[in-house]
């Protein structure tokens, strides 16, 4: 059982059905848009592009991670953006070396921007079952490396790409996980970063963490959660224990302040972990989107943007 007691059909009515306060911003979300093909490929920089979308520059190579620019749905009318958050178009991202897929929800691969990206992308990095959708769209299956949990992927530049669990699911229509889900530890000499990708929380954290006792940033969800659906998303409290096992130097919170998937205000889960970081002494980095994160640099600091938009 993946999510709550109650079936599938009542989850479905009362997410169809949900009134939530602030469930959207009333303004436009500050945002920036960076000039991302003019970063030089030596900057070790990480630069958010709204919900769990990254591009990111890690020794020398250019990542993609969970790129959705066009629609986080099947139809483009339902998950629209926040106004002013869609601020990158395929077309703005530069050549990159790997597209890295976390799973195969529409919230984190989006066809349309993959299939414009299809030319200027290297390899793509999936979990088990996901490069056939890629494959179905053009991509040529040398290009596609799919990974199964607990696997590892030595690649150019002296990176290192580690497949671990996540506890989710995944599907793009009517069947439900026929492809897997996973997080990933990206090491190289120039640090280690973690992605959780979409998860709920179990044991996998304290496990990464004690095979990866040196974290300098972890990326974590953060957002579109419930009750209902605790098994499958990082409640917050959850989040907390999950930065807490991590041990990351600096830890940075997606899956939020782009679409309202969930069943909350769209700032309730920056409050929140800002607030439980203050008290916990956890070392959290809050960027808005577009605006560069070098995840080497210790000193760098930012603004609690989202204050002022309640």
């Amino acid at each position: 059982q993946i999510t709550s007691d109650k079936s599938k059909a009542a989850l479905l009515l009362g997410f169809a059905f949900r009134n939530v306060k602030d469930m959207r911003p009333a303004k436009q979300l500050p945002v920036i848009k960076t000039n991302l093909a003019g970063l030089k490929r030596e900057e070790e920089v990480l630069v958010w592009l709204g919900h769990s979308s990254l591009f990111l520059q890690m020794n020398g190579a250019r990542l993609l991670v969970d790129p959705v620019l066009i629609s986080a749905s099947p139809l483009s009318f339902l998950n629209k953006p926040f106004r002013g958050t869609s601020i990158f178009d395929p077309e703005d991202i530069p050549d990159v070396d790997y597209l890295l897929l976390t799973h195969d929800h529409w919230d984190h691969l989006d066809h349309q921007t993959v299939k414009r990206l299809k030319g200027r992308i290297g390899k793509v990095i999936c979990p088990l079952g996901v490069g056939e959708h890629l494959e179905y769209w053009g991509f040529d299956k040398s290009r596609i490396v799919e990974m199964d949990w607990d696997e590892s992927i030595a690649l150019d530049n002296g990176l290192v790409i580690h497949c671990f669990p996540a506890r989710h699911f995944s599907g793009r229509g009517i069947f439900s996980n026929k492809t897997l889900w996973v997080s990933y530890m990206l090491q190289s000499p120039a640090g280690n970063i973690y992605l959780s990708g979409d998860t709920g929380y179990d044991t996998h954290f304290a496990t990464i963490a004690r095979q990866f006792p040196q974290i300098d940033l972890a990326v974590l969800e953060n957002g579109q959660y419930n009750e209902d659906w605790k098994y499958i998303h990082l409640m917050p409290g959850d989040l907390v224990q999950a930065m807490k096992e991590l041990k990351a130097a600096r830890n940075f919170t997606v899956h939020n302040s782009k679409f309202a998937l969930g069943m909350h205000a769209w700032y309730e889960p920056l409050v929140n972990i800002s607030a439980a970081a203050e008290s916990d002494s956890l070392n959290l980095l809050t960027p808005a989107i577009g605006e560069l994160l070098y995840w080497k640099d210790s000193t760098q600091k930012f603004s609690k943007w989202w204050e002022k938009m309640r």
